[in-house]
């Protein structure tokens, strides 16, 4: 979880050891908006300079200069980094490297330990009742009182997590779907979106259910943005809401998805998991979003990507954000950032890897843990 700081240090040592006494070299680059970056060279000189770029791969640009001129200078393209997260996403993330190191942002004086916050929805920041406390509202407060970001990293669509976003004033980008969306809740615009491909989700749910040997797996889905609508079988959930929509099983299939979700009302939802995982064989992501709830996603989708992707928007390193989450779907999430808190009600799988224990979310266990980190704020 602290891996950024390692990698920038490495690509500092690395170019002032390619720096020899007769050759100086300058690299300036705009990551953050695609620029081009430039060198210069003073003399006959061959200077490589690396960089990590938003996703952790690395970029070489070399600038050389001819002996004659006293003075010559090169422009060198930077590379663009990989898009983050599914091959099926419709927007890359339009960064690009810079030639020389990426050092960590100086830390100004005042400045928050974590300038970014990624909180989880459900079983983190909202309690039971789905509502945000007054105490945890005035700990988000405190928080961009303070600078800080506060960036909402969920399971849940951007249609289904909208009202919650509105109902705490929120704005700015969220990551939605467990990472096949980013979503500016400002403008209620989604910039990215994945698709899941209905034929192969189809034959994973037939390949698990051959492999459980325990009769048929209760299903649903979520159609493809930006409706979002959620379709479930006859016995999926006891408790229908007004908005869902009843089909039966062959109906889940007609239109474009972008995952599915999956219960088995005698056996273990690790057992479930396992035996998906096993029939996707790497063709798809399955991940443990709640308890009786397995979801099956694009190939390369986790919270992690979700939250790489908008940080390297936002301008924010992994050592810059501090992670909430509760079940095993956050556990990617806790391990980008560069500090993570479970909550106390958490899934025992994420309570091994968290750095941190707080309070559950129905005793506001994200605010207990802001108060003492913004206590100046």
């Amino acid at each position: 979880m602290h891996t950024a700081d390692a990698a920038a240090d490495a690509a500092a040592t690395a170019s002032r050891a390619a720096t020899t006494a007769t050759a100086t070299a300058t690299a300036t680059a705009t990551t953050a908006t695609g620029s081009v970056a430039t060198a210069t060279s003073t003399t006959t000189a061959s200077v490589p300079a690396s960089a990590p770029t938003a996703t952790g791969s690395v970029a070489t640009a070399t600038a050389s200069a001819p002996t004659a001129p006293p003075t010559t200078t090169a422009s060198v393209p930077a590379s663009a980094p990989a898009a983050t997260g599914s091959a099926t996403a419709s927007v890359a993330t339009g960064g690009v490297a810079a030639p020389g190191p990426l050092l960590p942002r100086p830390r100004a004086a005042g400045r928050p330990r974590f300038p970014l916050v990624a909180t989880d929805l459900d079983g983190t920041l909202l309690r039971g009742d789905l509502t945000v406390s007054p105490r945890t509202r005035a700990a988000l407060a405190r928080v961009r009182a303070a600078g800080a970001r506060h960036l909402v990293v969920t399971g849940r669509p951007a249609a289904s997590c909208r009202e919650f976003l509105v109902a705490i004033g929120y704005r700015g980008l969220a990551v939605c779907g467990q990472g096949a969306q980013l979503y500016d809740a400002s403008a209620d615009r989604l910039l990215v979106s994945a698709s899941l491909d209905r034929e192969l989700a189809r034959s994973v749910v037939e390949r698990a259910e051959e492999a459980l040997g325990a009769g048929p797996l209760e299903l649903a889905v979520v159609t493809a943005a930006p409706e979002n609508r959620f379709l479930v079988t006859a016995r999926f959930t006891d408790r229908m809401r007004p908005e869902w929509g009843r089909v039966e099983r062959e109906e889940l299939w007609a239109a474009p998805i972008e995952k599915v979700l999956m219960r088995h009302r005698t056996v273990q939802d690790e057992l479930v998991a396992a035996a998906v995982e096993r029939a996707g064989a790497g063709e798809v992501a399955v991940t443990h979003s709640e308890k009786g709830m397995i979801e099956v996603l694009p190939a390369g989708t986790d919270k992690a990507a979700g939250l790489r992707l908008a940080a390297d928007r936002m301008g924010f390193t992994p050592a810059e954000t501090i992670a909430f989450g509760d079940m095993p779907n956050d556990i990617p999430l806790l391990g980008w950032a560069g500090y993570g808190v479970a909550m106390g009600n958490a899934h025992p799988d994420l309570l091994v890897v968290a750095d941190e224990v707080a309070p559950s979310h129905e005793e506001d266990g994200v605010a207990v843990v802001l108060e003492r980190l913004f206590t100046h704020a």
